[in-house]
């Protein structure tokens, strides 16, 4: 049998190749709200970040999240992410 294929994605803040359940996806909606998306499989264009809170301050630091959805993200979903990370 051949062994399952493990979907792999970018972190856009390290640059590194992770496995998907490994990370944690950012949605931009059409309407253009900004959502964490547990799931992975909400609609929008999304962009992953590693499960890690350094990456997330370098996230912050950096503006990486709203370079790749090309909007401001709100402290309300940096402070999301942070909780989420936290659990």
């Amino acid at each position: 049998m051949k062994p399952r294929k493990i979907p792999l994605r970018t972190c856009v803040v390290s640059g590194e190749k992770l496995d998907k359940r490994e990370m944690l996806r950012i949605v931009k909606t059409k309407e253009g709200d900004v959502v964490v998306d547990e799931t992975g499989k909400r609609n929008g264009h999304g962009a992953y970040i590693k499960k890690d809170i350094a990456i997330l301050e370098l996230a912050k630091k950096k503006n990486s999240l709203g370079r790749k959805l090309e909007c401001t993200i709100p402290d309300a979903v940096y402070e999301e992410i942070e909780n989420i990370l936290k659990k």
